[in-house]
């Protein structure tokens, strides 16, 4: 059992004294780290030049930090209001302001998308990695020291342990420590207790045994990170809706975090509970030309078989798909099983036939003690039947072979099956982040029902590769695997990571992993989300280029790729092909000079037309298509709720107003002139000054910021 410590510098001298003053702290991403050892450790460092500490992990989370004093009136007050008493890691603050002491280094293979841009430490020592290759990339790198939170409880007396959020890499990396341990190499794993952790089972509860050490003491129990929701746009909205048709009944979703996952579940939830209305809004949009993909790939009906989602990221909008009968098609780690539910054999519910019918999809035929307790616990034989050395005991006592090829063996165990399979997963994950209400929802569920969500090590989740790759490909049958990407070239690759610089905004993560699998996974697809433009500065771009620097995703992996214009099937496609099609779905003020790029590359014929229908791709017409839905009620920005109050959501509005009329210092002139002579506050403006601390301003700094802040509010009401 782990030796328990109520103090984190009583444990970290416990490790000290058994790796020395070298530490390689391998930790999780997100909310997996336990941020109060790993402090210490760091504090520890800071404080001692002789302690070299190299730290191994990835998105180290910290609280939002407004960029300007009007911004800290709004994001202030919110971020002590949505984060609470979370304890951000001290080494990312320091990494983010370049002031890491020498001898600590920080190696990341996944950042917080856009908040180490201007980090040279963490643009230099950024680990370009699958999440798949982490595990072994860690151990390679000289790990002696892997912490993690984790979820505890006791059970009649016994300690059990859970990896919670995490088992993603933990799950895979385990067996290797264990290995190397077996070598002689020391490795010393520690886990800090959380009381607000939900405790998953299955592969994420792990034996206390491997845990050398254990924090456990209420003080540490902060609040874990929870980013509220963002709002979702008309551009996402467009996005959610083409996507939501691409996913067949029966199949597999996979989706990530952000707003553009949100309105691809919005799209799901309104095929399934508002089919007519979703079909409007649709055809308002003009998907007539995916219609043939539709056909083929997707639907268009409500779900029936549901989904089973497959994702590395269990995001909290996957538990709104749970609840609305949507995430309902379960798997079961039993290869008989899964071929015989693949071909249609049986479905949840099966007579006395099941027996025959597992014997001729692999099980036995003579079942032995293992394939029989995997059969039971998913329902085939009820739980009062005994087995042993090959029998099974029938009601009335006799003992009969276990013998699935034997007909007469087959009708005497009829009395011991079951009726309905039982103890499936609805998703299996990687890891997990949300909302607050999301770890609150997964702790107060019953745990027979939290069992449905499988936490499994991306080793499993983000691959086929393994002996067991038969059952994940029937388990991940008709998968779409949506995930979004920053910028496309015409000729179909991605940029979802690394800038042309070669500073990089986040990571590879599991991107690549499941593009290359929807490639290999029969029946399935990649689709990429990005939006057709972005605007910086003042100045709106294509995210839809000719070329790029850098590449996420190669062109020869290209598949489909959804922005709010349409669909773009690339798979199989020439180049000639792949540009036409992506011209089709780009914005129009950029699509002539991609034309004419790609014509002086010599990749388009010269006589090539982008069709009428496409030539009026823009944010106006998005607006008009969706005006009507969004006054019956649909596609609000923030169709599953908000940490933010309604004062809050109008300032959010108004202050990305402003930033977006400040890019320049002409425009920052020329804002400040037209809130000089319009921002006089009127009666609607009350609350949301009141919000700002400017009701009554003091000083002529806040007069200024008063009008500032008025202006705003009535151009974006």
């Amino acid at each position: 059992m782990p030796e328990t410590f109520a103090d984190v510098g009583h444990c970290v001298d416990a490790v000290l004294r058994r790796v020395g003053s070298r530490v390689v702290l391998a930790l999780p991403l997100g909310i997996g780290k336990p941020n109060p050892l790993v402090n210490e450790f760091y504090r520890r460092a800071r404080r001692d030049a002789g302690l070299d500490l190299t730290i191994l992990t990835a998105l180290s989370l910290l609280k939002p930090v407004a960029r300007s004093a009007l911004e800290a009136r709004l994001l202030d007050p919110l971020v002590a209001r949505v984060f609470g008493s979370y304890v951000e890691p001290e080494y990312a603050r320091d990494l983010r302001a370049d002031r890491l002491p020498p001898n600590v280094r920080v190696v990341e293979f996944f950042l917080a998308p856009g908040a180490f841009l201007h980090s040279g430490n963490a643009q230099r020592n950024y680990l370009s990695a699958n999440y798949t290759h982490v595990a072994r990339d860690t151990l390679a790198r000289g790990v002696n020291v892997i912490a993690q939170l984790l979820a505890r409880r006791v059970v009649n007396g016994q300690l059990q342990l859970s990896l919670g959020s995490n088992p993603d890499v933990s799950v895979d990396l385990l067996p290797l420590v264990a290995e190397a341990r077996r070598a002689g190499r020391d490795i010393v794993v520690v886990g800090e207790s959380h009381a607000q952790m939900p405790f998953m089972t299955g592969h994420a509860q792990v034996e206390p045994e491997q845990f050398d050490f254990l924090v456990d003491d209420p003080r540490y129990d902060y609040d874990l990170f929870a980013p509220p929701h963002g709002a979702i746009g008309t551009v996402e909205h467009a996005i959610g809706l083409h996507v939501s048709g691409l996913l067949r009944d029966g199949g597999t979703l996979q989706v990530g975090i952000g707003e553009l996952g949100g309105a691809v579940v919005y799209g799901l939830l309104l095929r399934h509970q508002q089919n007519a209305g979703w079909r409007a809004a649709r055809a308002a949009l003009g998907t007539g030309s995916a219609a043939a993909l539709i056909d083929e790939e997707g639907g268009e009906e409500p779900f029936v078989a549901g989904l089973f989602a497959s994702s590395e990221m269990f995001v909290d909008y996957l538990i709104e798909l749970y609840r609305a009968g949507i995430l309902r098609r379960q798997v079961y780690d039993c290869l008989a099983l899964e071929r015989l539910l693949a071909a249609g054999s049986i479905g949840e519910r099966f007579d006395e036939g099941i027996l025959e019918r597992l014997a001729q999809a692999g099980a036995g035929p003579r079942l032995s003690a293992g394939e029989f307790a995997t059969l039971q616990r998913y329902g085939v034989f009820l739980d009062a039947v005994q087995f042993d050395g090959g029998r099974v005991r029938v009601p009335g006592g006799e003992w009969v072979a276990a013998d699935l090829g034997d007909a007469a063996s087959r009708a005497r165990l009829t009395p011991c099956l079951g009726r309905e399979l039982r103890n499936g997963q609805v998703l299996h994950a990687g890891f997990l982040l949300g909302p607050r209400g999301f770890y609150a929802a997964l702790r107060n569920l019953p745990e027979s029902e939290r069992a449905r969500f499988g936490m499994r090590g991306v080793g499993f989740v983000n691959q086929l590769y393994g002996a067991d790759q038969e059952l994940r490909i029937l388990q991940r049958r008709a998968a779409r695997f949506v995930n979004t990407t920053m910028m496309v070239t015409l000729l179909g690759g991605a940029v979802s990571d690394t800038l042309g610089s070669g500073r990089v905004v986040s990571g590879v993560g599991g991107q690549y992993n499941f593009v290359a699998m929807a490639h290999a996974l029969p029946g399935a697809r990649s689709i990429l989300c990005v939006r057709a433009t972005r605007t910086q500065h003042g100045r709106t771009s294509s995210n839809i280029l000719w070329s790029y620097g850098n590449e996420t995703i190669p062109r020869h992996l290209r598949d489909i790729v959804v922005t709010e214009y349409g669909v773009a099937d690339l798979r199989g496609r020439t180049d000639e092909e792949c540009i036409a099609a992506l011209l089709q779905v780009a914005d129009s003020r950029f699509q002539d000079a991609l034309l004419a790029s790609a014509r002086a590359a010599g990749k388009i014929r010269a006589d090539y037309r982008i069709p009428d229908a496409c030539r009026d791709n823009s944010p106006a017409r998005l607006t008009r298509a969706l005006a009507a839905h969004r006054a019956a009620g649909y596609f609000s920005e923030y169709p599953f709720g908000t940490d933010l109050t309604s004062e809050e959501i109008v300032l959010v509005r108004a202050l990305q107003f402003l930033e977006s009329r400040s890019a320049t210092l002409p425009a920052r002139l020329l804002t400040v002139a037209a809130a000089l002579a319009r921002g006089r506050p009127g009666d609607r403006d009350g609350a949301a000054l009141t919000r700002m601390g400017l009701a009554q301003p003091r000083t002529l700094a806040e007069r200024l910021q008063r009008r500032l802040v008025v202006l705003a509010l009535q151009a974006t009401r």
